[in-house]
């Protein structure tokens, strides 16, 4: 027990040290929400990355669809990296920060603003943003409280607080630069985290080999696997349809969630998103990928410690009972690397949502002049009053609101990604189209919150997301066009030209 509480006052003790550190960065509000703009490619990167993946990951995501699909939800990691991190960075990273930086946009609602011209896009997207991050960053404690009750058998609500008053403290300090400085820390804590972790584990079966060949007997004749020998082994796994749903949504998600696009908006240079690009695909391959291969071979841990009252598996469970017989310094490391998730996703939470309402709605709508120093202030104010509400939804959990949950990915992921994505590309998107969006993805994902037409809500996210890349070109074409001249002129920032040394092109 010492081992462990001494590694997790050093783990907060850097934070908070780094959080002083960056102080210096906050004097403006591009300082403090991108970092002056001015972030290198491994802070970017891991920034990216730490972002991506939190406890919601390791402890939930990797228990239940490890449990369901066996070692085949490894594909789910992959994608992560060749789709959420690969394609996201080569296809929006550098177009992003142009037309960000030509649009003075610091926020992904007032890149709608700017892209289409309409202050009610602006708000209505924050609008959007604060109701589903808020809760979305509930979400990130729950993947903690039984690993905690596991490592160190104490009430999970003082896990809760301690972690978001540490949180608090560092990105009120230095803003997007501590958060940047602190997830780079963290991804290195992730990375070594997971090989170490992984090894351990699969060395209690035997080895990798032998746990292989346990896991290939498991449930030959079960109808979950429909009669296949092996299928938690198999290639594809047992269920390789619904597996795509979730590789979908939680890999082209990411290409329409403020948190994680906003890291474009702040990179340095060319040099930095060549860079970021390598860093984050290697990253997200390491650390979702282990995540799901580790999660894949749940089913040989089973036992009444995962199972309610009814016999029901209850995924949460199935990660934290996995590594409970690991010697306690590996259980501090699996503690100190669940931390680091969950804190760095939860500080690009709360800078999003605060920066959002302040610059979205507040700056404008309701004060009509708001000063640097005033606007940083309240961001700061701002990111206090979303980590208590957050702490009170973790500490309190309706049914609704824990339903609400699992749908804010595919909310904002729905609502946004086909009109930021046509917007970086195309000159046709119309802003009648993005207002369809919008409504495509918080209609589809709150409807069947509602009446479960789709049994599973991570489908219904990955349909949101597909209805909007599908329906806003058609409503582009029969809605009044954008102004042409307004939108050549905008879209030619792309051919400007620049000058390039010789060791950073070819041509």
């Amino acid at each position: 027990m010492g081992i462990k509480i001494s590694m997790l006052i050093v783990f907060f003790l850097i934070m908070v040290l780094v959080g002083i550190y960056a102080r210096k960065h906050t004097k403006s509000v591009d300082g403090f929400v991108l970092g002056g703009r001015s972030a290198g490619p491994w802070l970017t990167a891991f920034a990216y990355g730490t972002s991506y993946f939190s406890a919601v990951v390791f402890i939930g995501y990797a228990g239940q669809f490890g449990w369901k699909y066996g070692v085949a939800s490894t594909w789910i990691g992959i994608g992560n990296a060749l789709i959420g991190s690969l394609l996201a960075w080569v296809i929006l990273g550098r177009r992003t920060k142009i037309m960000s930086r030509h649009l003075n946009s610091r926020t992904m609602p007032e890149f709608f603003e700017g892209r289409y011209g309409s202050k009610a896009l602006k708000i209505a997207a924050s609008g959007i943003c604060f109701i589903f991050l808020v809760p979305y960053t509930a979400s990130i404690y729950n993947g903690l409280s039984r690993l905690f009750e596991m490592a160190f058998h104490i009430p999970y609500h003082y896990c809760v607080i301690g972690m978001a008053v540490f949180t608090g403290i560092y990105v009120i300090l230095g803003g997007y630069m501590a958060t940047a400085i602190n997830d780079f820390i963290q991804g290195i804590i992730m990375l070594f985290g997971i090989v170490v972790i992984i090894a351990a584990t699969l060395n209690t079966q035997g080895g990798f080999m032998e746990a292989i060949k346990t896991l290939s007997t498991i449930d030959s004749e079960a109808s979950a696997t429909l009669g296949q020998a092996g299928a938690y082994t198999s290639f594809f796994g047992p269920d390789p349809i619904n597996l795509l749903g979730v590789v979908v949504l939680t890999s082209l998600g990411t290409w329409g969630l403020p948190q994680m696009i906003s890291k474009f908006y702040a990179i340095k240079d060319e040099k930095a998103i060549n860079t970021g690009t390598v860093i984050s695909t290697v990253f997200a391959f390491v650390v979702a990928g282990g995540s799901y291969f580790l999660g894949g071979f749940g089913r040989l841990f089973d036992g009444p410690e995962i199972k309610d009252e009814m016999g029901n598996v209850v995924y949460d469970s199935v990660m934290p009972h996995m590594l409970s017989g690991l010697p306690d310094i590996l259980i501090g490391i699996v503690v100190i690397l669940v931390l680091s998730a969950s804190m760095s996703t939860l500080a690009s939470l709360v800078l999003t949502s605060s920066s959002t309402l302040t610059l979205d709605f507040l700056k404008g709508f309701v004060f009509k002049k708001m000063s640097e120093k005033k606007q940083v202030l309240i961001m700061q104010i701002l990111i206090v009053v979303f980590i208590v509400i957050s702490v009170l939804l973790a500490l309190n959990p309706s049914t609704f609101i824990a339903q609400l949950m699992g749908v804010s990915w595919g909310a904002l992921a729905g609502s946004f990604l086909a009109p930021f994505l046509y917007g970086l590309y195309w000159k046709g998107a119309t802003k009648a189209a993005v207002w369809v969006s919008f409504f495509c993805g918080t209609g589809i994902t709150v409807s069947n919150l509602i009446f479960k037409y789709i049994e599973s809500p991570i489908n219904a996210g990955a349909l949101a997301m597909i209805c909007g890349l599908i329906i806003l070109p058609i409503v582009s074409l029969i809605t009044p066009r954008p102004d042409k001249e307004t939108v050549d002129k905008m879209f030619a920032v792309y051919d400007t030209k620049v000058e390039q040394i010789q060791k950073r092109t070819l041509k």
